[in-house]
């Protein structure tokens, strides 16, 4: 998910890790934590799902466009446009009722103010970045809480591959145990990577597609079911449109 080349941008660093996912672990609103666990982790699983994405019908396409999405994800005309029902219209209501904006995760995660590199690799990690509160939509997990980001990444884990996020989902598993000595916490994460597993590879989607799309019938076609455990331990969390 980084944004510019360095001299490894896939290598590994276990020490700035555990360092991030110690302050995010003090700090769930820090964001900025999210993405240096990102880059000092995901790095080997870019490669092989950029590989993954040129294999998909309309992979080769969507690379050759390189589209920006938090561009079109941040222009209120187009958010404006998606029909009652679609999952446009139900990511136009998550922003607004969370007060997120795509433009605003993407300068969070521009750590060191850096420019945009035009690379193919550091595009899919841009693009990776820009859907992750659509699949807070497409989940069902809500992204005002600990649980439902928790079982998010717990689900892109197993979307992904990428190590950063299993790290979160573990630590904050292991943070909901010694907190409040339950397991529905972890069970529900522990959900989120089966569900992740099942469903289909959603980084191969056409987005501007897909926010066309029915939700409900979007989700029936990518195979994303309903997190029962997680809605068991979030009354106000909705699975419905």
């Amino acid at each position: 998910m980084a944004t510019t080349t360095g001299s490894n941008p896939y290598k590994q660093d276990l020490f700035t890790a555990l360092r991030a996912v110690r302050k995010l672990m003090a700090d769930g609103n820090d964001t900025a934590q999210v993405f240096r666990i990102m880059r000092a982790l995901n790095g080997p699983s870019m490669p092989r799902n950029f590989s993954r994405l040129l294999g998909t019908p309309d992979g080769r396409r969507m690379v050759y466009q390189r589209v920006e999405l938090a561009e079109r994800l941040s222009d209120p005309a187009y958010i404006a446009q998606f029909a009652p029902g679609t999952v446009g219209a139900a990511y136009r209501a998550f922003l607004e009722r969370t007060g997120y904006s795509a433009d605003g995760l993407a300068k969070v995660s521009n750590l060191d103010q850096e420019p945009i590199v035009e690379d193919a690799y550091m595009w899919f990690g841009r693009r990776t970045r820009d859907i992750h509160d659509i699949w807070h939509v497409l989940t069902g997990y809500r992204a005002d809480e600990s649980l439902g980001e928790a079982a998010l990444v717990a689900f892109s884990y197993a979307q992904t591959g990428g190590k950063g996020w299993a790290f979160i989902a573990i630590a904050a598993s292991l943070k909901s145990l010694r907190v409040s000595g339950g397991t529905a916490f972890a069970r529900a994460v522990l959900e989120g990577y089966r569900l992740g597993r099942r469903a289909s590879w959603l980084l191969g989607e056409d987005y501007e597609k897909l926010l066309h799309e029915p939700l409900e019938a979007a989700r029936a076609r990518l195979g994303i079911a309903q997190p029962v455990r997680y809605l068991s331990c979030n009354p106000v969390a909705e699975w419905t449109a």
